[in-house]
């Protein structure tokens, strides 16, 4: 797919004209990321928006202890930087590339540019803010009030309502994070979350195949 069929496509750049959309592409730079490349580090200088093309990034902070704790994994579409780019401030987080992944780069200048003509681009940034502030929030109750079965069970349940699909054998989710990248995103550890999963898979709560998992009504109704 051409890079101006990509952006158009987006929500948040979907309301511009063709003309301008093309203007982007002239002043925007793919780039490219092996499998576990760190993109951005937490307090680095930023002024870079980035747009995913192509693969998936996690969104971490690593404590001094050597820990991770995961803040959320982007996909084709979604963008990171944004906040570097409006505020001037250091990166607020590390992102990682979680399989080879595409970008696309815009310096600030152009995108601010873009902003003066377009001020519905600043609103849809700030949605977008809104929105992983809100799932925020709602990690921070988890982490704080379920042990790590509930908070498994939480996850399972926010990644079945933003991208599983029901079947008549329960919801599907495809893709999903490895045991590392759960723990990492529970404040737990691989070996627990492991735990968790044996156990819900022998209570008939969930079936596994590879990297697909199966909810079932045994779960759904428990935690929905």
């Amino acid at each position: 797919m051409m890079v101006n069929q990509f952006l158009k496509q987006i929500p948040l750049f979907n309301d511009l004209a063709e003309e301008e959309i093309d203007m982007l592409c002239r002043v925007s730079k793919i780039k490219h990321y092996p499998k576990n490349t760190i993109i951005l580090s937490e307090d680095e200088p930023g002024d870079t928006l980035y747009i995913i093309l192509a693969g998936r990034v996690k969104v971490v902070l690593w404590w001094e202890d050597g820990r991770e704790l995961l803040l959320s994994i982007l996909k084709q579409g979604d963008f990171f930087g944004e906040m570097s780019l409006l505020d001037d401030e250091p990166r607020s987080a590390n992102v990682i590339a979680l399989e080879d992944t595409e970008a696309i780069s815009m310096q600030r200048k152009d995108f601010i540019n873009q902003v003066k003509s377009h001020p519905i681009l600043l609103l849809k940034i700030v949605k977008e803010l809104c929105r992983r502030l809100r799932n925020m929030d709602k990690k921070i109750g988890t982490l704080a009030f379920l042990d790590v079965y509930g908070r498994v069970a939480q996850l399972l349940m926010q990644l079945a309502k933003s991208r599983g699909v029901s079947t008549k054998y329960g919801i599907v989710i495809s893709n999903m994070p490895t045991h590392r990248e759960i723990a990492a995103a529970l404040g737990s550890s691989r070996e627990a979350v492991s735990r968790v999963l044996s156990d819900m898979r022998k209570r008939g709560q969930i079936s596994t195949s590879g990297r697909e998992l199966i909810l079932h009504e045994k779960l759904i109704k428990s935690y929905d």
